[in-house]
């Protein structure tokens, strides 16, 4: 299985960037995993909250092929624990999942467009916590999920 990681956005503070890929790295080690950053909408400080959801929606969309299973990290998705999310990401990979991208939108979102293709929706936390940041936390949930199904000791549940 391919995963992919989509986030819209370059990450304008180092150290997290440094972190997300770190983490990303880390998965590579137990499937071909990857990060892709599409470009922030151009002028978007001219746009209403609803256009960039919509232009970062048409750029999301164009990253997804037929037969992918995408799963959108929002808010109002499905929260697990960190082994409740590892034996979810197992179900995925035993039920024949070619390519998991997992995406996170821009600071207002997803489009209509987007939520439709989604196939699922997953919550890390009620809080809520920047577009940027999320990014680190959820390579390193991806990597922990990982470690709990090849039982290494990263995980000390």
């Amino acid at each position: 299985m391919n995963i992919d990681l989509i986030v819209v956005g370059k990450t304008d503070r180092e150290q997290i960037s440094t972190l997300t890929e770190e983490y990303i790295r880390r998965v590579g080690f137990h499937t071909r995993t990857s990060l892709v950053t599409l470009p922030d909408v151009k002028s978007s400080r001219k746009l209403s909250p609803e256009s960039q959801k919509r232009m970062e929606g048409e750029a999301i969309l164009r990253q997804l092929a037929p037969g992918d299973h995408v799963v959108l990290l929002d808010e109002n998705g499905t929260e697990y624990t960190s082994v409740e999310f590892a034996s979810w990401l197992q179900k995925r990979m035993n039920g024949g999942v070619r390519r998991l991208c997992f995406v996170i939108g821009g600071p207002y979102g997803f489009s209509p467009e987007v939520y439709r293709r989604a196939d699922d929706k997953v919550s890390l936390s009620r809080m809520t916590f920047s577009h940027q940041i999320i990014r680190a936390i959820f390579a390193e949930q991806l990597y922990r999920a990982f470690t709990i199904l090849r039982n290494e000791p990263y995980h000390h549940a």
